[in-house]
C-alpha cells in the first residue's frame, strides 16, 4: 500500500516542476535569512534569480559538516528562534555538535514522511511498532513515534536499552513491527536467546532499520534470527532524520527517496564533478520543503548510487542503492579503499564466528596494519584451538581474495566486543589519536 499515492506517483515531469519551484523558493529563503549561504552564493556569484531550472542547482556551492559546526548552534537557521519548536542535535564525538532546529510545518512534513516510509515498509493501522530507536537529541526514536501516530498505528516508545526488558515487552504486548539499528536487533536476538525467547513465537512481521550501514548479507542473517522481512531506512539529521528514503516491502531493491522534499545528487567525492545515474559515489541532498533548517547541496559522506527505473511497487521517485559506507569512514589500507561493510559480508559467510566485529588500524613502522577483531560462537569457542587458528586463517584469506588487502584476524571469546544500543563502533583507528 502507498500512503500518498498523488505524490508517490507522480509523473517525472510534474514532479520536476514541483522541485524546480520548491527550489526556487528555498534558495530565496536561504539567501534573505542565513548569512552564511548569502555570502557563499556571492562568492560563487549566484543569485536566486538565477536559478531557472533544476540543472541550475549545480551552480549552488556545496554545504558540509564543518559548515554547520562553524555556525554552531544557531548560525544556520532560516527562522526566528520563536519559530523553532524543536532542536536536535549530533553527539558531537567527532567535533563540534551540528545543530538542527524545526518549525511545527516541518514537524508535520516530517510525520508525513515518516508515514509514508512506515507504509512502505509494512507498517499500516492496526499494527503495534516496537520502537527500539534512541529518544532525545537523536532524530530515530521521535521520528518513527510521530510518524507512527499520524499513520493510526500503536507505538510502544522502547527506545534503546534494558534490553531483557524490551524482550518481556515483545512477548507481552505482541508488536507486529521493529524499529531499531541492525546491530541492536542482532543483539536483541542474542538476548532472546540468553532468555529462552523465539522469535518464532513472537508476532514479528517486518523491521526497519536504519541509522547505520549494513550489508545483504546482514539482513539474511537478521531476517533468519527474528523471522521477520527486514526492509532499510534511510536519514540523517541534517536534511530531515529518518524517513528521508526507505526501501519498498515488495521489492526490498533500493530505497526510494521522497523527492518532492529531496532532491539527490551523486558526486565524485575527490572532484565534486556530478556523476550520472548509475554511478557510485557521494550522496548529496538539497532540502526543498524545510523552514527552519534547510540545506542547499549537503554533502552527507554516504556512498551509493541512484536508480531511475520504475519500481514493481508503483512508486515513481528515484531509489538510492543501499550506503556500502561513508566516504570520511572509509578506510585506506596500503592504498586500498576498505569499508566495515565489505568485511562484514565475509565474516558473516563464515561459519562459527557472529556478526560481531571491530576493525582496528595501527601503524607498524611506515605500514598500515588492520586487525579484525571478530566473535566466535558459543560452540566454536568450545572446540579445540587448532579449529580456531585455521579459521582465523581462512576470514584472513577470504578478506585478501574479495578486498586485496591483508588483514591480521584474532577471534574473540563470545560477548568480547561491546554491545552498543544504538550505532555500533565498527572501526577503531588509531592512526588518528
Amino acid at each position: 500500500m502507498i500512503y500518498n499515492m498523488e505524490y508517490e506517483t507522480m509523473p517525472r515531469e510534474a514532479l520536476e516542476a514541483i522541485q524546480l519551484r520548491r527550489l526556487q523558493a528555498t534558495v530565496e529563503r536561504v539567501y534573505a535569512n542565513v548569512a552564511f549561504y548569502r555570502e557563499k552564493f556571492k562568492e560563487a556569484g549566484i543569485s536566486p534569480t538565477d536559478i531557472r531550472t533544476l540543472d541550475d542547482l549545480r551552480r549552488l556551492p556545496y554545504t558540509t559538516k564543518q559548515d554547520l559546526r562553524d555556525n554552531y548552534p544557531y548560525g544556520m537557521f532560516a527562522v526566528p528562534m520563536d519559530h523553532v519548536v524543536r532542536i536536535h542535535a549530533s553527539s558531537g564525538t567527532t567535533g563540534q555538535p551540528t545543530v538542527v532546529g524545526y518549525t511545527a510545518r516541518d514537524i508535520q512534513t516530517w510525520a508525513q514522511l515518516m508515514a509514508r516510509a512506515l507504509m512502505a515498509g509494512g507498517a499500516n493501522r492496526g499494527d503495534i511498532i516496537h520502537n527500539a530507536y534512541g529518544y532525545g537529541l537523536f532524530t530515530g526514536g521521535l521520528g518513527v513515534h510521530y510518524g507512527a501516530e499520524l499513520l493510526g498505528v500503536s507505538v510502544i516508545p522502547v527506545s534503546g536499552g534494558n534490553t531483557r526488558r524490551q524482550v518481556m515487552i515483545m512477548k507481552d504486548f505482541g508488536p507486529t513491527i521493529i524499529t531499531a539499528t541492525p546491530s541492536y536487533s542482532l543483539h536483541l536476538a542474542e538476548v532472546c536467546e540468553e532468555m529462552g525467547v523465539s522469535f518464532k513465537d513472537l508476532k514479528f512481521k517486518f523491521g526497519i532499520f536504519g541509522a547505520e550501514p549494513w550489508s545483504e548479507t546482514m539482513r539474511g542473517e537478521i531476517e533468519r534470527k527474528l523471522n521477520l522481512t527486514a526492509v532499510d531506512i534511510y536519514g540523517l539529521s541534517e536534511v530531515m532524520g529518518p524517513g528521508v528514503a526507505i526501501e519498498c516491502k515488495e521489492a526490498k531493491n533500493g530505497l526510494h527517496i521522497f523527492e518532492d522534499h529531496f532532491i539527490p545528487e551523486i558526486v565524485d567525492p575527490a572532484t565534486l564533478e556530478p556523476l550520472p545515474y548509475g554511478s557510485v559515489g557521494e550522496l548529496v541532498f538539497t532540502t526543498i520543503t524545510k523552514e527552519a533548517f534547510p540545506v542547499v547541496r549537503y554533502r552527507t559522506r554516504d556512498i551509493c548510487s541512484l536508480n531511475p527505473e520504475p519500481c514493481i511497487c508503483g512508486r515513481t521517485h528515484l531509489r538510492m542503492s543501499r550506503v556500502t559506507g561513508r566516504s570520511d569512514d572509509m578506510l585506506i589500507i596500503r592504498g586500498v579503499n576498505v569499508f566495515p561493510s565489505q568485511i562484514e559480508s565475509v565474516l558473516i559467510d563464515t561459519e562459527g564466528v557472529t556478526p560481531h566485529y571491530q576493525l582496528v588500524v595501527d601503524r607498524e613502522g611506515a605500514l598500515d596494519v588492520l586487525t579484525v577483531k571478530v566473535e566466535i560462537g558459543e560452540q566454536l569457542f568450545s572446540d579445540e584451538v587448532k579449529k580456531l587458528q585455521a579459521t582465523e586463517k581462512r576470514i584472513s584469506k577470504n578478506i585478501k581474495e574479495l578486498l586485496g588487502v591483508t588483514a591480521k584476524v584474532r577471534l574473540v571469546e563470545p560477548k568480547a566486543i561491546a554491545r552498543s544500543e544504538g550505532k555500533a563502533q565498527r572501526v577503531v583507528d588509531n592512526r588518528k589519536l
